[in-house]
This record gives structure tokens, C-alpha cells and sequence, in this order.
């Protein structure tokens, strides 16, 4: 190579490269390393659709991201250079005298501890100067001094690091990703350089943008906070199960307070008496009874077998009537009742369209454990800081999803189009089944059936705000109390009251509506819904007077145009699994997410 001669030309540019390289790198600034880093040209992609061609530029041009953004070449579209092609073959990296290595990478910052050119990046970048990096002098402190960058996000071990969760080295290939890509285990140089990229860009460059269809964020989180010193949850508002639950985290960490339910419920009968306890416990045992009876008779059935799980229950109570001659009175028959409307409350369903092979799927995995807690604050306050810092776009319905080309588009219903490299759909299922998002090319024949082989269930809620108190001197501090249905046509209406304000004061009732009683509410007005609870409740407390609610809703979550369900449910003949196949990303590019898809915490928030 006569550049390593003195009076050849390019023997001068040669030495300053190489003292550059000698002081900030650790392999051998060799003649050919100046021409790997130097003089050969760059390639670089054209931007037209109907080229897409990579193209060489002269080694005068150096490449910016600007030109990879715009380049078009005026070269004709079906001319290709074979060699790009060959690129593609496990064997091209093997054939390469020396590794490329990135310049001006976005992971230098992140990495100014380590020798540029031991994890995949060029020693003779600004960006990679050593001698001007503090890092140099106090590595354990370089990840901490990266501008624009949160410090608690550390994707790299610093040297002499270790310990360190959801950490990698950059300079070495873990045990997976050798197995994942043994071509690169005699020299990883190429392979780090690209995933030590990929994470840096990930950990500075990750931009969100929300898309919410609503006026507001929160979906089925939606809290109602003028009710006079109660904050009632429209739609979520309980924790069930705090043990390691991340709601109960989060909530530790804003300092925000959640009341624990006790477990005393009274069932009280229309007429005002108090259910005496024994025969509650016996028609729950019964109860739990049927259900062990469905456990047992589904071991053996498939799909194809699956039938409704109220009809099963039905089955299995008339043959015990018959084997045993045992014969329930008419209260125990309503108390019965009762707890089948708390079934239906938890599937969000009446029972004739649940699976009796799958209504508890979820409860084949490990469920969050402890106690059930009311969010008084309401959980607005989580999603609130949740969305700090995020480019949230209101009103903005999503109409179109195209996946068909190197970027996702998105069309909002206004027209307006968005680009993204990655997409996350987070609708409810009752929008996905009724298609109000089209996706270009169309979902699979495999999700769409999973899609709709589970059910939108779908729950309401009435809250009352009282001049006082009229239930405590006969509910006695309880957290909640029960309604027992006069008849099996009245179950699921109002079943339960909640008293909303853990300190007693306050005066706020919530109830909920279930199974087929949602269907019976459709069609009134809020008024005549309203009309009906105050008549239960006068029932519920006929010997005093009730007093006519100062204010009330009545929510309408299965009209929302943009909600329609409360929480999914697992219809007859369809299948658990149905969960997994929703959540299954396409492409790498289009990825699903939300209650409907973590079938093992499935309705652990919605309208709850």
C-alpha cells in the first residue's frame, strides 16, 4: 500500500487518521482499516416506490441522514447490482477482510466508556473521541451524562459493572443471541454494532403517539368526581387482588390510598328483611357446588361438545332436585339467585351465552391474591401520570390500519393520514368485531374466528348521591349490601350497592346492572332506570323513609360508539386460547394489546 510512504499522495490524510484512531480505538490502524473507513463509498437506498434500489455513491459524497431520507436515483427501476443481493447470504459476513463499522452512531454517548471499535462503532467519529469524554475518567458515571436521556434509563453495563436488571454488555453477544446467530460468533463486531443501535435508538429516540378516539384518555377508566366529596368510577374503579399487582405498585408509589372491602354483605329481601346468614352460606356452598359439578363434566369435552354454562347449572340443579328429593324453599331459591347474578356481574354476561367448557379460563393461571380495594380516588389519577410527557391526540378515531409497506399508515376518521414503524392496537373487542377498523391487508381467517369467538360482555352502572345516610343504621359500617331477586327474571338488577365513601360521611350508593337485566334497561331513560332502583331501595328500606337522590348517573357503556362492552367473555364452544391468538402481533409491524389480550388477567380492570 504506498500510502504508508511519505512522499505518496494521501500519507498525510493516512497519519491524522491514524492518530486519531490510535487514540480513541484498541485494534490495529492498519492501511486497511484506513480504506474500510476512509475511502470505500457508501451505499445507500433509493426513496422512490417504484425503485427501492440500492445504489453506490462516489466516495466524494459522505452520506447524512438527510441524503438516506431523499435519495433518488436516476437509474432505471429494474436494474439491481448483484452484489446487494449477496448480502443477504449467511456467508458474505464470513468473506469480509474487516467488519463495517458505524459512524456517528446514536449508541455512542451510551457507550464512550468502551473502545468504539470493540462494540461495533468507528474510532475515528467525533462522536466517539475518548480523550474529550468523561466517561474516560469516571465510567461508572457515563450512562448518567447522556443529554435528553432520563437517567434511570441504563440499556448498557458500564465497564466493570455487573448485577444490574435489563442490562446488556455491548461489547459481548449474550448466550441466546449465539444461538439465535452462530455466523457471528468468531467475530460479533457487525452484530453488536447493529443491536447495541437498535437499543440506544429504542432507550433516546422511541416516539409515541396516542391516538385516543374519545375527548378524553382512559377508555373504560372514566371517574366522576362531582358527586360531593366522593369520586365515583364510571367504569373501573375496584382492584381485585392487590399481592404484586401493578395497579396496587403504582398506586404505593403516587402515595395514593385504596380502602379495603370487608367481607360482611347482608342480603336483604324486598320488604326489608335481613337474610339470615345460615341460609346464605348453605345456597352459596350449593352454589360453588354446581360450579365443582361443570369443573368435573368438562374434563373430557372439546369444543364441539361446549354447551351454554346456564344451561349446564340448570341441568345439574334439576337432576340433584330429582337424585336427592332435597326440596329449597322459595327464599333459598332467591338467594340462589342472587349469587348467579354475581356470576353473571363477574363474566359480564348472562350465563346462556357463556362456555360452560371455558367461563373461568383465566383461572387455569395463577391470579393476583389478597385483598379487593376501592380506588377512592379513582384511577384517573393513575392514568393522569401516566400520560405526562405523551403526545396525545384527542378525538382522533382510527378508520384504517395499512401495513402493507415499510411504514404503517394510519388514517384517523377525519382523513388525516400517520406514519409509524411499529403500531399498537389497543380497542375494545366489540370495536374489532364490528370491523370499525380496516386493516389493509385484512386480519387472518385464524384471528378474525378468535375475534369472534369471544364475547363483548357488557355491564351498567347507576350512582346516587343522598341528602344523608338513610342505610346505616341497618347495614351497620359494611362496605356493601346485597338485593336477593324476587324472581329469576329480576336478577342482576341492582344486586349489589356499594357505599362509595370509606369514611362514612358522604352519602353515594353505587349499583350494578348484569346479565339479562342490561337488556331490560336498553331501552329507558336514565329517569325510569333511575324510577326502578329508588323502588328497590324503598323495598330494601320500607320500614323508614328513602329520600329522593340529590344527583345520579346511569351509564351507557354499550352505546358508546367507541366502547361498547364493559370486559370479554369466553362464548359457548370458543376457547381460552382465543386470547393468545388475538394478542399475536402481524408482521413485526401491527401488535395488539388490552384486556382482551392477557387471557390470564382478563376483566382484572374494565368497568369494574
Amino acid at each position: 500500500m504506498g500510502i504508508t510512504r511519505c512522499h505518496k499522495d494521501g500519507y498525510d490524510k493516512y497519519t491524522t487518521w491514524k492518530k486519531i484512531w490510535t487514540s480513541n480505538g484498541k485494534t490495529e490502524p492498519s492501511p486497511k482499516a484506513f480504506m474500510a473507513d476512509q475511502q470505500l463509498p457508501y451505499w445507500v437506498q433509493c426513496t422512490k416506490p417504484e425503485c427501492r434500489k440500492w445504489r453506490q455513491l462516489t466516495k466524494e459524497i459522505q452520506l447524512t441522514p438527510q441524503t438516506a431520507r431523499t435519495y433518488r436515483c436516476g437509474m432505471k427501476p429494474n436494474t439491481a447490482v448483484k452484489r446487494v443481493s449477496e448480502v443477504s447470504n449467511h456467508w458474505w459476513y464470513s468473506m469480509l477482510i474487516l467488519p463495517p463499522l458505524l459512524k456517528d452512531s446514536v449508541a455512542a454517548p451510551l457507550l464512550s466508556a468502551y473502545y468504539p471499535d470493540c462494540v461495533g462503532m468507528s474510532p475515528s467519529c467525533t462522536s466517539t473521541n475518548r480523550a474529550a469524554s468523561p466517561a474516560k475518567l469516571e465510567p461508572s458515571k457515563a450512562a448518567l451524562s447522556v443529554p435528553g436521556m432520563n437517567r434511570y434509563f441504563q440499556p448498557f453495563y458500564q465497564p466493570n459493572e455487573c448485577g444490574k436488571a435489563l442490562c446488556v454488555r455491548p461489547d459481548v453477544m449474550e448466550l441466546d443471541e449465539l444461538y439465535e446467530f452462530p455466523e457471528y460468533s468468531r467475530d460479533p463486531t457487525m452484530y453488536l454494532a447493529l443491536r447495541n443501535l437498535i437499543l440506544a435508538l429504542w432507550y433516546t429516540r422511541c416516539r409515541v403517539t396516542v391516538l385516543e378516539a374519545k375527548d378524553r384518555i382512559g377508555g373504560r377508566v372514566w371517574d366522576d368526581k362531582s358527586f360531593k366529596g366522593v369520586t365515583v368510577g364510571r367504569g373501573a374503579q375496584i382492584v381485585n387482588g392487590c399481592i404484586n399487582n401493578p395497579v396496587a405498585l403504582m398506586c404505593e408509589q403516587l402515595g395514593i390510598s385504596m380502602h379495603k372491602f370487608g367481607e360482611r354483605c347482608d342480603l336483604i329481601q324486598e320488604g326489608g328483611r335481613i337474610t339470615d346468614p345460615t341460609i346464605d352460606k348453605r345456597m352459596d356452598f350449593h352454589f360453588n357446588a354446581l360450579l365443582d359439578v361443570v369443573s368435573e363434566w368438562r374434563k373430557d369435552k372439546t369444543q364441539l361438545q361446549d354447551v351454554p354454562l346456564g344451561e349446564k347449572i340448570e341441568e345439574i340443579y334439576k337432576a340433584f332436585i330429582k337424585e336427592s328429593g332435597i326440596q329449597f324453599s322459595e327464599l333459598e331459591g332467591q338467594v340462589l339467585q342472587f349469587h348467579l347474578s354475581n356470576l353473571e356481574y363477574a363474566c359480564g354476561s348472562n350465563l346462556y351465552q357463556v362456555s360452560a367448557r371455558s367461563w373461568d379460563h383465566n383461572e387455569f393461571f395463577a391470579q393476583f391474591a389478597g385483598d379487593h380495594t376501592l380506588l377512592t380516588p379513582g384511577y384517573s389519577v393513575i392514568m393522569d401520570k401516566l400520560a405526562e410527557g405523551l403526545d396525545i391526540r384527542l378525538q382522533c378515531p382510527v378508520q384504517s390500519i395499512d401495513y402493507s409497506g415499510d411504514d404503517v399508515q394510519v388514517t384517523t376518521t377525519d382523513g388525516t393520514g400517520w406514519s409509524a414503524q411499529k403500531v399498537l392496537v389497543t380497542v375494545p373487542l366489540a370495536l374489532l368485531q364490528k370491523g370499525a377498523i380496516q386493516f389493509n391487508p385484512p386480519l387472518s381467517e385464524k384471528k378474525t374466528k378468535a375475534i369472534n369467538s369471544l364475547g363483548a360482555g357488557i355491564i351498567e352502572k347507576i350512582a346516587l348521591q343522598f341528602p344523608y345516610r338513610f342505610w346505616d343504621s341497618k347495614v351497620q359500617g359494611a362496605d356493601f349490601f346485597g338485593h336477593v331477586p324476587p324472581t329469576a327474571s329480576q336478577r342482576g338488577l341492582f344486586a349489589v350497592f356499594y357505599d362509595m365513601d370509606p369514611q362514612k360521611k358522604q352519602s353515594v350508593l353505587m349499583s350494578v346492572i348484569a346479565g339479562e337485566a342490561v337488556a331490560s334497561v336498553q331501552s329507558l331513560e336514565d329517569k325510569q332506570v333511575l324510577q326502578q332502583c329508588m323502588a328497590t331501595l324503598r323495598e330494601l328500606f320500607k320500614e323508614q323513609e328513602v329520600p329522593d337522590p340529590t344527583k345520579y348517573f346511569v351509564t351507557r357503556w354499550s352505546t358508546d360508539p367507541w366502547i361498547q362492552m364493559a370486559y370479554s367473555f369466553v362464548k359457548t364452544g370458543g376457547s381460552g386460547e382465543a386470547y393468545d391468538i388475538i394478542a399475536e402481533e402481524i408482521q413485526g409491524t401491527v401488535f395488539f394489546a388490552g384486556e382482551v389480550n392477557l387471557w390470564y388477567h382478563s376483566k382484572s380492570l374494565p368497568t369494574r
